[in-house]
């Protein structure tokens, strides 16, 4: 008696199909792909700015605090300063109300209200920059100028305004991640803190909170990395002034500061100094040599981000 015919093949045959699934293959390939551009365009940033790490040298370059082309001085600190100002100031914000949205969201709000909640949340998040770079000229420019008239300003432009303006910008970054981060402990956690006698607010704070703060954590840094990559609204509130960096770092002069005019490593990238570089490769190297550095420091927050993220979705499973 014979077999069937998909019986009388071999194994290996059938094994060497599964591996072959075109979906798989397809995933792969736009992994490869993915990873293949980012090498290449590290890769293309790090030779391209290679005339100015020589010239100022890896410290001279990260810690220079004088950037004049004219006079071929390339230091990137006051723009690393500025970057980390203005996202630190919209941290400091946005993670607080973010977070006690989350928190009203996810441990008060009936699931129908949540939903509506976060659908509207979700759509701030898709409004252009530019729209809020222009709001921020209408409105949030000339409240900032009184606000801090006490310091005597220029302007309205300053850091602390860009600062602002990015907070309202990543807010909804921060209340999406952290709803969800709460949302993933499991619901058999808070049953059994209430059938202990504890009340809601002492189950979200004391039970809730700790178990999600891996997510929590996570929900702040993917922030940051939108802050640190935002240009076109910092942009146009920041000021653009160079070379503003405090002379003494042990004292208020960073928190003064942030009351003046400035620039980020985005807001330089961003304006006309980028194409008056063309035509001196020297120029050029030290602007590739900040876009090296921004790219850096957002795949750093990012990649630390995601990790977290993946620790707090492993916590969740696990409870």
């Amino acid at each position: 008696m014979s077999l069937p015919a998909a019986a009388a093949r071999p194994a290996w045959l059938f094994a060497g199909r599964r591996r072959l699934d075109p979906i798989r293959v397809a995933s792969l390939a736009a992994c490869a792909l993915a990873a293949a551009f980012l090498a290449g365009l590290v890769g293309l940033l790090a030779v391209q700015s290679l005339p100015a790490w020589r010239h100022e040298g890896v410290a001279g370059f990260l810690a220079g605090g004088r950037w004049f082309f004219r006079a071929r001085t390339f230091g990137a600190l006051p723009m690393i300063y500025g970057t980390v100002a203005v996202s630190a100031v919209a941290l400091v914000l946005a993670v607080p109300v973010g977070l006690g949205a989350a928190l009203f969201a996810s441990e008060v709000l009936p699931p129908r209200a949540r939903l509506a909640l976060k659908t509207v949340i979700e759509l701030l998040a898709g409004v252009p920059s530019v729209v809020y770079g222009l709001l921020g000229v209408l409105l949030l420019r000339d409240w900032m100028y009184r606000l801090l008239s006490p310091f005597d300003p220029l302007s309205g432009d300053t850091l602390l305004t860009a600062g602002v303006l990015l907070a309202v910008m990543i807010l909804p970054t921060v209340t999406t991640f952290s709803e969800d981060a709460l949302r993933g402990v499991a619901g058999a956690q808070r049953r059994a803190a209430r059938g202990l006698g504890l009340t809601r607010g002492t189950t979200a704070l004391r039970v809730v909170l700790p178990q999600a703060l891996p997510g929590l954590a996570a929900a702040a840094l993917l922030a940051l990395g939108r802050a640190l990559g935002e240009t076109i609204a910092v942009f146009l509130v920041i000021g653009r002034r160079d070379n503003q960096l405090p002379e003494s770092w042990l004292s208020a002069e960073p928190l003064i500061k942030t009351t003046q005019a400035g620039q980020t490593l985005t807001t330089k990238l961003g304006g006309s100094e980028t194409f008056l570089a063309w035509g001196d490769p020297l120029h050029w190297a030290a602007i590739a040599g900040l876009g090296l550095v921004l790219l850096a420091l957002v795949g750093a927050v990012t990649l630390v981000g995601a990790l977290l993220v993946r620790k707090g979705a492993g916590h969740a499973a696990r409870s």
